[in-house]
């Protein structure tokens, strides 16, 4: 797929850094974006540069790490656009503490965010890209750092991969991962 005008394109984390960049990169080429993050601060922004530059996008706060949140993002972009042909999984989180130091909240909103996030909108954007007669999804890796004490994020990251690939394997007849 190298032709995105028109096209309807999610991507999660949108608020900054990554996310950001490929919403924007999107928008230049025709897309129409559907940004989503949890802090709608961020969201703004990112909309703002893309308007200013005459992308086409709209903000959807919530959650990609909670189930209903999910369903309910996925639901309005479809309202909104009446379908979603690409995914892109940007949102994430990456604790800054050692394992020794670290307090299972940390851990477990890196899990929660990271991979079962990606695993929640994975499944209900899959089931749309079904519906709809297939549809492409992006899960973006492992950021490369080397510095700093990474085991939580590293942990849900090697999730995600061996997730992807299963993915793949499972959604071939309908969605491109």
């Amino acid at each position: 797929m190298t032709d995105f005008k028109d096209k309807v394109v999610l991507v999660t984390g949108a608020g900054r850094g990554t996310g950001r960049a490929i919403a924007e990169a999107f928008a230049a080429q025709g897309a129409v974006v559907a940004a989503n993050d949890v802090t709608p601060i961020n969201l703004d922004e990112t909309l703002a540069r893309i308007m200013t530059s005459g992308g086409r996008a709209r903000a959807y706060v919530e959650d990609v790490a909670k189930k209903m949140p999910v369903q309910t993002l996925v639901n309005a972009v479809q309202d909104d656009w009446g379908r979603i042909d690409i995914l892109v999984n940007c949102a994430e989180v990456e604790p800054r503490s050692p394992l020794l130091d670290m307090d299972d909240w940390d851990w477990q909103r890196t899990l929660d965010v990271n991979l079962t996030g990606a695993f929640l909108i994975m499944q209900s954007v899959g089931r749309v890209m079904r519906a709809q007669g297939g549809g492409v999804m992006v899960n973006l890796g492992v950021r490369a750092k080397v510095a700093g004490e990474r085991g939580a994020y590293l942990a849900s990251k090697a999730g995600l991969v061996a997730l992807t690939g299963q993915a793949a394997g499972e959604f071939v007849a309908d969605v491109h991962v």
